[in-house]
């Protein structure tokens, strides 16, 4: 494992209250919406088999470029860079307890999502929603900051095109990784 990104003080941070905007996404099929991932594919969540977790995310920031004003102080906005950090960490773990595919998802352009991708040494790719089409088709919860249209921070589990399980809201974004992990544990345990 990584040594994991330095987060920060989440006391010192709002964090996000369930609004119920992800509540009707439990059995939901995914939209067919096909989406350009960091390693050069493209990807249509609804078409692949197996297991898949995604973790929704505002965006990432850049070395040497601030953020929108107020950043830290908009509920979910802050620890993109520690969520990210701790899918990479628990990347193994998670595939060991059924994951097929792994991917973080913004709305970001996916030249910003490579750059991260590629900082933060990433074993997975990071889908771009830059268009918006998931984020309608799915009537995903986003937010407004700097001009931009940004995700709030959820997970999905996906099992052969169909949500099984939401997390949200996500806080503290870098427990997202062990919250998936405890929940896929407890479904792989045997029944004594």
């Amino acid at each position: 494992m990584q040594t994991p990104f330095a987060a920060p003080d989440w006391t010192t941070i709002p964090a996000p209250v369930d609004d119920g905007a992800t509540r009707r996404l439990a059995g939901a099929r995914m939209a067919s919406v096909p989406l350009q991932a960091t390693n050069g594919a493209t990807v249509d969540l609804s078409a692949l088999p197996g297991r898949v977790v995604v973790y929704a995310y505002p965006m990432t920031g850049k070395p040497g470029i601030e953020p929108p004003d107020g950043w830290d102080m908009i509920p979910g906005a802050r620890g993109c860079t520690p969520q990210s950090c701790s899918f990479r960490d628990h990347f193994a773990e998670l595939k060991a307890l059924g994951v097929d595919h792994l991917f973080g998802l913004s709305t970001q352009p996916p030249d910003d999502q490579r750059e991260a991708a590629e900082r933060l040494h990433l074993p997975f790719a990071i889908l771009s929603d830059q268009p918006l089409k998931l984020v309608r088709a799915m009537n995903l919860p986003t937010f407004e900051a700097g001009g931009m249209t940004l995700l709030k921070r959820f997970t999905l589990v996906i099992n052969d095109g169909a949500v099984e399980q939401v997390f949200y809201p996500v806080f503290p974004p870098d427990q997202s990784a062990s919250d998936v992990v405890n929940w896929l544990s407890k479904r792989t345990q045997p029944s004594l």
